[in-house]
């Protein structure tokens, strides 16, 4: 069942991780007025590359079916967690570690033949 629909939805969540680390940016600094905070670079990338995001993933339902894209989902959480760890110096917790191995675990018994 893995496919190159696999593998596309796997780059739609990096997509989606890699906007959630700008406008997490975005979002650690002041902006002298309402306007500039939602109306900067990092916050229209942000969005912009959520939009591209969906949009592979839309494309991705017709390959992996709704069940199939919806179980991949939950990767963004872990590349998210590991974005975070790189580029803000996020610890990991042992909350966390054991998190990703249930989604890890999940993923691997949906895919299972």
């Amino acid at each position: 069942m893995i496919n190159m629909f696999f593998f596309l939805m796997i780059l739609a969540e990096l997509v989606a991780a890699s906007s959630q680390m700008l406008l997490k940016k975005s979002a650690g600094k002041e902006y002298p007025s309402f306007i500039r905070e939602y109306l900067n670079v990092l916050v229209i990338s942000g969005y912009g590359l959520l939009v591209v995001s969906m949009i592979i993933t839309i494309v991705c339902y017709g390959g992996l079916g709704y069940m199939g894209t919806v179980v991949m989902e939950p990767i963004n959480y872990i590349l998210v967690m590991i974005m975070s760890r790189i580029f803000f110096k996020e610890k990991f917790t042992t909350k966390k570690i054991i998190g990703v191995l249930f989604i890890i675990v999940g993923i691997a018994v949906f895919y299972m033949p």
